[in-house]
This record gives structure tokens, C-alpha cells and sequence, in this order.
């Protein structure tokens, strides 16, 4: 659009015009700041994380993140279940990056034979959203997932977490 059009439409100058008539972009930004609780669990929920190589396997797990340009906060679990609390870059698919994750740690865990019982991952997957201001408690949260779980089943707890949120779900399916 001409500049004279701009004016006569009332559309403002909003990008300076440049020698040769184009007009001066400036860099595509985007500012995002988006926690992610996720949650996802062994196949059947058999315990099979066993604690010895947890720590490989999170170092794996954060590794990937990286990779896909995600920051991860924490990442802890037991040996039926994982917590992570990352940013999700803004180009990335929720479903595409737990899929990719689920698929990528599998296939390392068995290559690396770290948990002999692993038969895979739960299809299903719980994910919610989280403010700034819930982070610091959250950390603390999947800290503390072996202290927390001699108190509390897994099924317990993913159910408190869906109930927190608003979420509704099928008790048939928690099972």
C-alpha cells in the first residue's frame, strides 16, 4: 500500500518506508513465558523406573528437551510415573512434543537396556498449565515425588491434580 493510501485510509505509518520503496521490517518476536506440568506414566503403571538409573534417565530426558528448544524447570518421578515441569518453545505442539518424547525415551531406555522391565510408556498423558507464580512450589513438588508418593498412590494423586484443575475425566480410565 502506497503511503498516500495509508493516509486517506487513516492507516498509520506503522513500519518506516526504506530507500527503494520497501518498508522496514523488524524481527518476528514472540515473547512467551508457558510452564507445562506434565505427567505421564509407565505402561499398566508398572513400577519399573528403578531409582539407581532414574537420574540417567532424566539427564536423557532433559537432553531432549533441549534439544527441541525447551527449558526444562525440574523433571522427577518414581518408579511408575514422571513429572516435568518445562517452557514449551512456541512453535511446538503440546501432543507433538510428549509424543516425540514418549517415543525418543522409549527407544533410548531399551537401547540402553537401563530399566530391564520396561515394556513401555501409558498412551495417555496429563499436562496443565502453569503460572509464574506456581513454579517455585512446583519444583519443590516433583522434588519431593519419593517422599510424597509413601503417602499417596499415583492414581491418587493424578486424580487430585485433575481435580485441582477443572479437568473432568472417567474414573474407569484412571484405573
Amino acid at each position: 500500500m502506497a503511503p498516500s493510501d495509508r493516509r486517506e485510509l487513516g492507516v498509520p505509518d506503522v513500519f518506516p518506508l526504506v530507500p527503494g520503496g520497501g518498508q522496514e521490517r523488524p524481527p518476528v518476536s514472540a515473547y512467551t513465558q508457558l510452564y507445562y506440568h506434565i505427567v505421564f506414566s509407565t505402561k499398566e503403571r508398572k513400577p519399573v523406573l528403578d531409582a539407581p538409573n532414574r537420574r540417567r534417565f532424566f539427564q536423557y530426558a532433559w537432553g531432549f528437551l533441549k534439544k527441541k528448544s525447551c527449558h526444562l524447570y525440574r523433571i522427577g518421578g518414581v518408579e511408575d510415573h514422571v513429572h516435568i515441569l518445562t517452557h514449551i518453545h512456541q512453535t511446538i505442539a503440546l501432543a507433538d512434543l510428549v509424543r516425540d518424547l514418549k517415543t525418543s525415551t522409549n527407544q533410548w531406555i531399551r537401547s540402553e537396556d537401563v530399566f530391564p522391565f520396561f515394556d513401555g510408556w501409558q498412551i495417555s498423558y496429563a499436562a496443565f498449565t502453569k503460572s509464574h507464580a506456581d513454579k517455585d512450589k512446583l519444583i519443590d513438588y516433583i522434588k519431593n515425588q519419593e517422599e510424597h508418593h509413601r503417602k499417596v498412590t499415583f492414581i491418587e494423586e493424578l486424580r487430585a491434580l485433575l481435580e485441582a484443575e477443572g479437568i473432568p475425566f472417567e474414573e474407569r480410565y484412571l484405573e
